[in-house]
């Protein structure tokens, strides 16, 4: 007989998933912890014995949860930028007008600026060095993705509301939005107090583009 205490070949102990959900968010914790330190150094002044000399957490644990900076960047990185994705689509969501939602979208890009630029700064920070090194690409290209469906998802939103059609493609609009903002955030960080505002009024003038104009519905 099968001893029922017993797991049989391919199932998995609750025992086991405890320890594995466990292990998860831990790892979540250290990488949400760690971030602002990242954001702070960048990727090529960072390791695990800086960021260790910079926190509270040793080396040896954060050896233990993560193989190397690599892993640990990439893997802090894709939980913040999920977030930020979910965030946006809670932002436009409630919107019953045009206006309303190219403000709560816009309002929402300058939030984020001023509220979390180093972890924006350690994004596209991670970007460009993937040109570099392979063991980023992946993350990099998955996240570029989710962000591009984002912008998308707000574009198609709203030209319904508008009721007229899109003029740009789903990769153009991306890389417009993407442009505006990340050149807000080197001009953000460099001092320009009035940038958040000047995002909000850009981000609003540029969703209105994406549309068809009302002349040639």
């Amino acid at each position: 007989m099968t001893d029922p205490a017993v797991p049989g070949p391919g199932v998995v102990s609750p025992k086991r998933i405890s320890h594995v959900d466990k292990f998860e968010k831990r790892r979540g914790e250290l990488a949400d912890a760690t971030l602002v330190t990242l954001g702070e150094l960048g990727y090529a002044r960072t390791s695990l014995r800086e960021i260790a000399q910079k926190t509270e957490f040793t080396h040896g644990l954060l050896h233990y949860y993560f193989a190397d900076k690599v892993e640990l960047i990439t893997f802090g990185v894709r939980r913040y930028k999920e977030k930020c994705v979910r965030r946006y689509d809670d932002a436009i969501a409630p919107a019953t007008t045009p206006e309303e939602l190219a403000e709560a979208f816009a309002g929402a890009m300058a939030a984020t600026l001023v509220g979390e630029a180093p972890m924006h700064r350690l994004w596209y920070d991670l970007r460009t060095q993937s040109m570099f090194e392979e063991a980023l690409r992946d993350t990099v290209i998955d996240l570029d993705r989710q962000l591009e469906a984002m912008i998308w998802r707000v574009v198609l939103a709203y030209s319904e509301l508008v009721g007229r059609a899109p003029v740009v493609t789903e990769f153009g609009a991306y890389t417009r939005f993407d442009g505006l903002f990340e050149n807000c955030l080197v001009r953000y960080c460099a001092g320009g107090e009035a940038i958040p505002e000047t995002l909000r009024a850009q981000a609003k003038e540029l969703l209105a583009t994406t549309v068809a104009r009302a002349d040639d519905s």
